[in-house]
């Protein structure tokens, strides 16, 4: 099975403390890296990951606070200092198109990459990305400006090949993408062997879904149904539901509220307030609620 994994590079909010970074992690699918929130240090992080981040095909910031997209600017005009020259794309709300360019214009006039701007909608759910492998959707939220998280999620691939009945009906290496496919095999002999007898099934498709700031929506999990991994915001505890409702946040139990409910194989916590010195608090709380339930913390990888 090919690596469908997500790499944290900062699950703090919006004030920078010296435990966590703000808001940015790498969804890496089968060979390919994509960069989701892009706050304040991005590019030290990135480093710091020894990911290949020049990989990087595309950006999705989820809305415009600093958190989420200050670091934005700064790895574009590094990525021309290293001598990008592959495009890079960059989903975002409508509002950042301008900013985006007159900061480009300003700071990164000579760079020998194109940066291509995708406006999204963040208030319906749609596919946004879409390769022979992956499609990224939308997923529309509630926060104090436009916002929308996104959800990643692997295509049905072929099954694959058993060898063993490959080596014992002397099947060609040639002929295996025909068998995957659906096609049998004839021996010498004429014995027709069925395409069945020679795959075993493919693997079941992989999703991950990234839910940034966002007021408690208990809708949402019908959206998530079935997700194998879940990263939803959890800034405050139940002691600060008064704050998540004034602000437009998540609590940690909602999250798992949210997971619970959608029946996701796993829930990953962050965007942590700094006013919570240890987060244990908070995965006690979603623990409660949904007991497949982590902490995120900086360089930590999972396997979706």
């Amino acid at each position: 099975m090919e690596p469908f994994r997500v790499h944290i590079l900062g699950c703090g909010s919006a004030l920078p403390t010296l435990k966590h970074f703000p808001s940015a992690q790498v969804v890496e699918v089968r060979g390919k890296l994509f960069l989701v929130d892009c706050g304040e240090g991005t590019q030290i992080q990135l480093r710091r990951s020894r990911l290949r981040f020049t990989k990087i095909s595309a950006v999705f910031i989820t809305h415009l606070h600093g958190d989420h997209c200050f670091g934005l600017i700064g790895m574009l005009s590094t990525f021309g200092l290293l001598g990008r020259t592959a495009k890079l794309t960059v989903y975002a709300p409508e509002e950042l198109a301008d900013i985006l360019q007159r900061q480009i214009d300003f700071f990164c006039r000579d760079l020998d990459y194109e940066v291509e701007f995708k406006a999204v909608d963040t208030t319906i759910q749609q596919v946004i990305y879409d390769d022979r492998s992956l499609t990224v959707e939308t997923l529309p939220l509630e926060h104090r400006v436009h916002c929308c998280g996104y959800l990643f999620r692997e295509k049905p691939s072929l099954p694959h090949i058993r060898r063993d009945m490959a080596d014992f009906y002397h099947v060609p290496v040639s002929q295996f993408n025909n068998i995957k496919a659906g096609a049998g095999w004839t021996t010498e002999e004429g014995e027709e062997v069925a395409h069945e007898r020679l795959v075993e099934p493919a693997d079941a498709p992989r999703s991950y879904a990234y839910v940034s700031d966002t007021r408690y929506l208990p809708e949402l999990a019908e959206r998530l149904q079935g997700v194998n991994t879940l990263y939803h915001e959890s800034t405050y505890g139940e002691d600060n539901l008064l704050m998540a409702q004034k602000y437009n946040h998540s609590t940690a139990r909602q999250a798992a509220m949210i997971a619970r409910q959608a029946g996701v194989g796993q829930l990953l916590l962050g965007h942590y307030s700094s006013r919570y010195e240890r987060e244990e608090v908070l995965l006690d709380e979603a623990r409660e609620v949904f007991e497949n339930s982590h902490l995120t913390n900086e360089m930590d990888v999972f396997d979706v």
